[in-house]
């Protein structure tokens, strides 16, 4: 190197070391300081794009970004993972799998709950005609103060916090499957 009249050597001028995002990095570019997935794809996890580049493809998250305002794009990432990852999972159904099984454990639970509701009723009225009669052969308590709401629960000691019986009972009236 020649000096340079002011003595010192002519360098070239020191620049901060940018170490690319996981996408720059998977797809074996240059990161540079406009790059549009760097905010989304960290270099610390590789693996969450790996995992939207092998579904979607580098382009089309490229083209879907661009489309979004920036305000909307995290959450368009996060979801473009997920679903990649479901996909990965499950290549035909992907997430829409996921929300089919989980709508057959509502419906299953919704009518497990019909069932635990019917057998409660049952219950009920077995008791009521069992109060019933009980005043009918108690000669010592009088048949105007016969009250059976009163009755069960002094027989049977139920907190009136736990059974409420004036509940709608209308499972499913409003309920519709996801899926047809």
């Amino acid at each position: 190197m020649t000096p340079t009249p002011s003595g010192s050597s002519s360098s070239p001028p020191l620049r901060a070391v940018i170490i690319p995002c996981a996408a720059c990095k998977s797809l074996r570019r240059r990161c540079g300081e406009k790059c549009m997935l760097a905010p989304y794809f960290p270099p610390s996890d590789p693996a969450m794009f790996a995992a939207a580049h092998r579904v979607f493809g580098a382009s089309n998250i490229i083209k879907f970004l661009q489309e979004l305002p920036e305000a909307k794009r995290a959450d368009a990432v996060s979801s473009m993972v997920y679903e990649a990852g479901m996909r990965i999972r499950d290549p035909v159904y992907g997430c829409a799998g996921v929300a089919s099984q989980l709508q057959s454990q509502i419906t299953l639970l919704q009518v497990e709950l019909a069932n635990a509701r019917a057998e409660l009723a049952k219950l009920h009225l077995e008791n009521t005609n069992l109060v019933a009669f009980l005043c009918d052969q108690t000669p010592q308590m009088p048949q105007d103060c016969c009250y059976v709401d009163d009755l069960i629960d002094e027989l049977c000691d139920f907190p009136e916090n736990v059974i409420d019986w004036d509940v709608d009972n209308s499972i499913g009236s409003t309920w519709e499957p996801l899926w047809i």
